[in-house]
């Protein structure tokens, strides 16, 4: 309980600390709204729209887990097409490298005229899209890089494929996939707020840091980039309890 307690105060003495220093700043500089709003302008903001910010926060979320789901699925089952076929193997890996490198800020309006712009499906596909190499690349490394003895073993009592696979490979992936999905949660909640600047639906995040900012809010511009910051958290300590609960003994190796 002792090192629980150590492991926590120090980011949030660091947090407040900061907070103090940002909101002496304003106040000691005279900083405009537009330039820099203080703390307690965000926070007044944040509690006077709580309702508000919460609905917005919740769709933001939903079309990031819908596009966390979505990328994880084809990350996981590519990868295992990847480690089983040869040939597939040398084409994934370039078009997964391939499609990590699109600029999801120019896709964004073209996958918006490709479908209707109410829909939220042009979202969830940029969010799917970020999310599969990632997934991709760690759950692949977790197939193909088992120790050879372990391989040999499972040789000498002539397990077949599926059954290597079942018993030893998909074990060891385990750790290597939430390696992947740690980085990639967080990245879902930032993708899915980016694709909401460019149309379609103004339920989200991202379209209402943009109004507001463009109405001069800037106190709720702000709020509404801690409800995305709250998200993102969110989604990082859910994959985290998430870990501790299916692989207790990558956390049980960590610790020793």
């Amino acid at each position: 309980m002792k090192s629980k307690v150590n492991a926590i105060w120090p980011p949030i003495l660091l947090a407040a600390l900061f907070l103090l220093a940002w909101q002496a700043l304003v106040v000691i500089q005279d900083l405009k709204p537009y330039l820099l709003p203080a703390p307690s302008l965000i926070f007044t903001t944040f509690i006077t729209n709580l309702s508000l910010m919460l609905e917005t926060g919740l769709y933001t979320a939903t079309t990031a887990v819908l596009g966390l789901l979505l990328g994880t699925v084809l990350g996981i089952v590519l990868a295992m097409v990847a480690q089983r076929f040869f040939v597939f193997r040398n084409l994934m890996i370039p078009v997964a490298a391939g499609i990590a490198a699109v600029p999801i800020v120019a896709l964004t309006p073209i996958l918006n005229n490709m479908f209707d712009i109410t829909s939220r499906t042009p979202r969830v596909l940029i969010t799917a899209i970020v999310v599969f190499f990632p997934i991709f690349v760690n759950v692949y490394r977790g197939l193909t890089e088992v120790p050879n003895v372990q391989l040999e073993l499972m040789r000498s009592l002539s397990a077949t494929p599926r059954t290597v696979t079942r018993v030893l490979r998909i074990p060891n992936a385990l750790p290597f996939f939430f390696t992947g999905l740690k980085v990639a949660a967080p990245l879902a909640v930032i993708a899915a707020l980016v694709a909401e600047y460019f149309g379609g639906p103004q339920e989200g995040l991202g379209s209402k840091i943009a109004s507001s900012a463009a109405n001069t809010a800037y106190g709720r511009a702000w709020a509404y980039v801690v409800v995305a910051i709250i998200v993102g958290l969110a989604f990082y300590l859910i994959t985290l309890l998430l870990e501790r609960v299916t692989t207790p003994w990558a956390g049980r190796s960590r610790s020793a």
